[in-house]
């Protein structure tokens, strides 16, 4: 027994380290199981695995990019006003869990990955069964759940400090499956709209925040809001309505204010520029570069999402009936508004700066260093959503509220949970608002808050059911019928 027990342990470990940890190998291998579901030729499965894998893969080199792009100017802003602080960033949320588990609690990072793993399990068993629980979204973003279940065992714990063992493990997993189930469950219906029924929902870091923003984005339309695709700019300014022209002289102008800011001097002390480069063009570059970064991210999610989308039907068809993938929210950036991905971040960034501001005037006793995966990709979703739903300005206005949010909210929480010390906490919207909330509720009310907060999540998809029974399912299994009746009710 012990010997096959071993054997499965060993199984289960590969496919952790390579496949379901690693998100371009895991949408690849969803791929191929579908076609295979399908009766597809085995060419024509391996062909479509290679497509999707590849086309993440390509998605993952945009995304670093943009990262590795940004960091100069986040590192400059730490270093060149000699903050000592928190760095608001999944990674660094994920490194100060691992630091500080064994000090704090007693507890090894193996701990967190069981519980990824009991969670996903709990997500794959809620989607089996939504004919009773409503949920359609299955959470496949594997780094993206390594980085909440390392968050989530901390926060819960905290909270409750009391729990251990068996009970332990099985509290957060109901918790964190139930996030992700009812999280990317939520944006099944808005990104449907988005992207005109391309079949995924958003499975990453801000997805109730995405949801918010889009219904309040929605309830503040007004008959003279445009959509940034919608305006006609005149003479000269007709050049920011393409994408790569606009991008490049706003971020020429963006990044070129903070990197004068900066000086030259610092930059090459820091080893980020070689002495004999010439500034404007180190500057020039830098801009140029986000432009391309993002380019290649929006190819990558051309590439993958048709495969995706097309296979996935096997594994609906077969296991999870009506379920649609979450997959990471940039895959959303190749939909809508090119201009809004930029827009969004532009005004996300500000709101995070002012509020950062705001922090050291009032001496907080968390400062907080904006890291980029926040300030990017929370930011710039919202503001695509914001744009496709309630036009400019709300592409403007929400991802700025989000800047703030973010910022305030994950120094509020880092400090209360002790995660600050260990100089990184999560930070994305849903972790610095949603969750701050959960925790507070398992930490005043014990086990009865987990009650409480497993009633409220099972709570909203039953609530998104009742507002459009017709519409709830049909919008996942026949979009062209779903839109032909939403049309039909508009014009009656």
């Amino acid at each position: 027994m012990d010997a096959v027990l071993n054997i499965l342990a060993s199984i289960w470990q590969f496919f952790m380290d390579n496949i379901l940890t690693q998100p371009n190998f895991f949408i690849g291998f969803i791929v191929l199981l579908g076609y295979m579901l399908l009766r597809r030729p085995i060419y024509e499965s391996i062909a479509g695995f290679l497509k999707a894998t590849v086309g993440y893969m390509i998605l993952q080199v945009g995304s670093g990019g943009l990262v590795g792009n940004f960091r100069p100017i986040l590192v400059g802003l730490r270093d060149r006003f000699n903050l000592s602080a928190m760095v608001i960033d999944p990674y660094f949320g994920q490194n100060a869990v691992d630091t500080g588990l064994m000090e704090t609690f007693g507890r090894t990072f193996t701990d967190v990955m069981l519980l990824l793993l009991i969670a996903f399990i709990v997500n794959l068993l809620l989607v089996r069964f939504q004919k009773y629980t409503k949920l359609r979204a299955v959470f496949t973003t594997g780094n993206v759940q390594i980085q909440q279940a390392a968050t989530a065992f901390w926060l819960i714990l905290w909270a409750i400090p009391s729990l251990s063992g068996t009970p332990m493990l099985l509290v957060m997993s109901l918790l964190l499956g139930l996030y992700w189930a009812v999280g990317s469950n939520l944006t099944v219906d808005i990104t449907q709209e988005l992207t005109g029924g391309a079949g995924f929902a958003i499975a990453h870091q801000q997805m109730f925040g995405t949801y918010i923003f889009a219904k309040l984005a929605e309830k503040t339309k007004t008959e003279e809001s445009k959509r940034l695709e919608d305006l006609e700019l005149p003479g000269w300014l007709s050049i920011f309505q393409e994408n790569m022209v606009s991008t490049s002289i706003l971020m020429l102008f963006f990044f070129g204010i903070i990197i004068l800011v900066l000086g030259k001097p610092y930059l090459v002390e820091a080893g980020f520029l070689a002495e004999n480069k010439n500034f404007f063009f180190y500057i020039l570059t830098t801009a140029l570069n986000f432009a391309v970064y993002l380019a290649i991210l929006q190819l990558g999610v051309r590439t993958f999402v048709g495969e995706l989308t097309q296979s996935f039907q096997g594994i609906s068809n077969t296991f999870l009936p009506g379920a649609v993938p979450g997959i990471d929210v940039a895959a959303t950036f190749g939909f809508g508004s090119p201009n809004a991905v930029t827009i969004g971040f532009l005004f996300g960034a500000l709101g995070q700066f002012l509020a950062i501001g705001l922090l050291i005037l009032l001496k907080s006793p968390t400062i907080v260093i904006a890291g980029f995966i926040p300030v990017f990709f929370d930011n710039a979703v919202i503001g695509v959503f914001a744009n496709n739903r309630g036009g400019m300005k709300a592409a403007m206005i929400f991802p700025f509220i989000s800047g703030l949010l973010q910022v305030f909210g994950s120094a509020f929480i880092a400090t209360s949970v002790g995660l600050a010390q260990y100089g990184g906490y999560l930070g994305m919207f849903d972790w610095a608002t949603i969750w701050p909330i959960f925790t507070y509720i398992l930490k005043f009310l014990g086990y009865a808050g987990i009650v409480i907060v497993a009633a409220i999540l099972v709570a909203i998809p039953q609530l998104q059911y009742r507002s459009n029974p017709e519409g709830y399912f049909l919008i996942t299994e026949d979009y062209m019928k779903y839109e032909e009746m939403m049309n039909q009710r508009k014009s009656s």
